[in-house]
């Protein structure tokens, strides 16, 4: 079992959560004991971080076999353990590395340094501790200092606090780069490590300036949206929610950088952040535009904007829809403080965005929809909504097929949820890893957990059948 407790969240946001998990359809269907099991696994799972990690191989730039060697390389230099990195076998662009832990045997230092939550589940995902992540240090912290390292999952520690006995979560040991005084100086210029993290509870290597050019680091659903999309070369493709561009780049590789990628973003950091990767990995296809994706529906042909946004309707051949969400399928995920009005906020913005999108679509062009929360609300219920208002759209069956069914709730028919993917971490039962273990490990029972011992994820696939 995890060593950290289940997810901290608001009580109304807990039994919103549960009340979707164990609506009538899925009580009758699994009893509700079962689903009540199922549930609460669930929310032990968020607040730890997946089995695997999970690394794209640009394949504009690099063969995937090129890749893995220099990765297998690269990993070496990490804490002195030999990594196995498999290739998977349905995403042949995507690279999996096995996470260890949690490891139970780490001693605690008396040298404690307290972190956020933000940061906190960075470095359960193999990030060092950078100094703007860190809120509290021990009183005589000195550079080079062995420091166990914890996360303030509620928010309760004070920043610059000498001491905090509030809940505190474990993450592992580190060694100080900063003294307590350079860190808490109040210079706003100071950044960089704060604590190089040496015996972290999960092992994970750290990808920061590994192999920039040639791997993106990605969660594996996400690196399964590209896929169905099914981007081809020549085509004309709208990324309606873009940022920070790791699909879209996705996409651009998969055609061969032939064609035209828009992306679109409506904060303009994220925006820049998109054309960075996009140069980065050598992709010329892609522009990417700082705009509402609610409003790219031109609704007049007065004016030429010269391909750029709004777009006139039936203008592009497939488009993604990785759709703003509670997020509440993001893993390691240790504690939400979003109200039950934010979290549900997201259903009407959606479905702005998925009318628009079902409008820019050629006929005969395919829609994704995706997002990374689990909720019923902004998954199944948006696909039987989206069916309903849009007689012209089809569901698909997805290729490749990674994750599971669609969840019962929605009123969807057993095809129906059959032709979604919904990645469910709550089906694999919590376990322990380590180096030896790893060993013992068929490839197919690793593939099998990276699969489905994920973050949470939905997708949907449309077609438009005919002109609207």
């Amino acid at each position: 079992m995890s060593i950290f407790p289940k997810i901290s969240l608001r009580l109304e946001v807990e039994n919103y959560l549960k009340a979707g998990f164990m609506n009538e359809e899925v009580v009758s269907a699994l009893g509700k004991e079962a689903a009540e099991r199922k549930f609460e696994t669930l929310l032990h799972k968020l607040s730890c971080p997946p089995s695997f990690t999970t690394v794209r191989v640009n394949t504009h730039l690099a063969s995937v076999q090129h890749v893995k060697s220099l990765l297998f390389d690269e990993l070496q230099k990490f804490s002195g353990l030999s990594f196995p990195i498999l290739q998977h076998p349905d995403l042949q662009d995507v690279l999996l590395i096995p996470v260890i832990g949690p490891r139970n045997n780490i001693k605690q230092q008396p040298c404690e340094v307290i972190v956020g939550a933000q940061c906190g589940n960075a470095v359960l995902r193999g990030a060092h501790v950078y100094v703007p992540g860190i809120v509290s240090a021990s009183k005589f912290m000195k550079g080079g200092d062995v420091v166990s390292v914890y996360s303030d999952i509620k928010g309760k520690c004070k920043k610059g606090a000498k001491e905090f006995d509030g809940t505190k979560i474990f993450l592992g040991n580190g060694i100080s780069e900063r003294s307590r005084k350079e860190i808490f100086s109040r210079l706003p210029e100071l950044k960089g490590i704060g604590v190089r993290m040496t015996d972290p509870v999960y092992l994970s290597p750290s990808f920061d300036s590994v192999l920039p050019s040639y791997l993106f680091l990605q969660n594996l659903p996400s690196a399964v949206v590209s896929h169905v999309l099914d981007p081809q070369p020549g085509e004309k493709i709208l990324d309606l929610c873009a940022a920070p561009g790791g699909k879209t780049t996705h996409i651009a590789a998969l055609m061969r950088d032939q064609g035209e990628v828009i992306a679109l973003d409506k904060i303009s950091n994220k925006v820049e952040k998109i054309k960075q990767n996009a140069l980065l990995l050598g992709l010329n296809s892609i522009r990417a535009f700082c705009f509402d994706g609610t409003k790219a529906l031109k609704l007049d042909t007065v004016k030429d904007t010269d391909g750029e946004p709004p777009f006139l309707p039936e203008s592009f051949d497939r488009i993604l829809l990785d759709a703003p969400c509670s997020g509440m399928g993001q893993r390691p995920n240790m504690a939400c403080t979003w109200t039950l009005k934010e979290v549900t906020s997201y259903q009407p913005l959606q479905r702005k965005l998925f009318t628009v999108a079902a409008e820019l679509l050629k006929p005969g062009g395919v829609l994704v929809y995706s997002t990374c929360t689990v909720t019923l609300a902004e998954n199944e219920e948006q696909v039987a909504w989206a069916l309903k208002t849009f007689p012209h759209l089809q569901l698909q069956r997805q290729d490749p097929q990674v994750g599971g069914e669609g969840m019962l709730g929605a009123g969807l028919s057993s095809e129906q949820r059959k032709r979604l993917q919904r990645f469910d971490p709550c089906v694999v039962p919590s376990q322990d890893s380590d180096t030896g273990s790893l060993g013992d490990a068929r490839i197919e029972d690793m593939i099998w957990l990276a699969n489905k011992d994920c973050i949470g994820f939905f997708i949907a696939k449309f077609v438009k059948c005919k002109s609207t």
